[in-house]
């Protein structure tokens, strides 16, 4: 992963706008001997996505997704993936890891962003926040159809809004069979169950990696 924690200001605030970090800094939400206490910001999600998709577009990266959390004040964490990245390997069926996306990006989709944010400070908690761009890691995230798509065949972990049976289950782990009319299908490998769950009732999934 390349998180690159740029803190930022608006200019209306007495402080200055702070410059961005280079690659050396540490987010403080890795700092090993500091308690993290994270919570959700509510923000529009899709109208911050319009701002962003473009940029990273524009250096030949996908968006995978953005989320809003407070965390010692106010942080925007963008993640990164690029195509040929973590993939399915046909012969096989084995997810390859890695998101082919390089440090080097991450610093320019981060300079990039800090522009264009300032210009769309509205869709933004007032006061200073900090921007993490980064890649998703291997335990991926994911959010949108094209993603469950991508990666069926693998291992995932899907967490649900809504309970999946009488007894209150709201967590799936199993093997990504596929996405089919509107739903993903996922088997329970233990029980041989196959549990079908509507895409808008997915609150998180994400890839499941096993180190060999």
């Amino acid at each position: 992963m390349c998180p690159l924690p740029a803190p930022r200001s608006r200019p209306s605030d007495p402080e200055e706008v702070a410059p961005a970090e280079g690659p050396s800094a540490k987010p403080s939400a890795n700092e090993p001997d500091r308690p993290t206490i994270s919570m959700t910001l509510s923000f529009d999600k899709n109208a911050l996505i319009d701002v962003i998709e473009p940029v990273c577009k524009a250096h030949g990266l996908e968006l995978v997704d953005v989320s809003m959390a407070s965390e010692h004040g106010a942080v925007l964490r963008v993640l990164l993936d690029r195509e040929g990245g973590a993939h399915v390997e046909k012969a096989t069926g084995r997810l390859i890891p890695g998101s082919g996306v390089s440090l080097a990006d991450c610093q320019a989709v981060s300079r990039d962003l800090s522009t264009v944010l300032d210009v769309h400070e509205r869709l933004l908690p007032s006061g200073r926040y900090r921007l993490e761009v980064s890649s998703p890691g291997v335990d991926r995230p994911l959010v949108r159809a094209r993603d469950f798509e991508r990666f069926a065949g693998v291992e995932v972990r899907v967490h649900t809004k809504l309970p999946l049976d009488e007894g209150g289950r709201r967590k799936v782990q199993g093997i990504l069979e596929k996405l089919e009319g509107g739903a993903i299908h996922v088997k329970d490998e233990p029980s041989r169950t196959t549990w079908v769950v509507p895409l808008d009732n997915v609150s998180k999934a994400n890839v499941v990696f096993r180190f060999q």
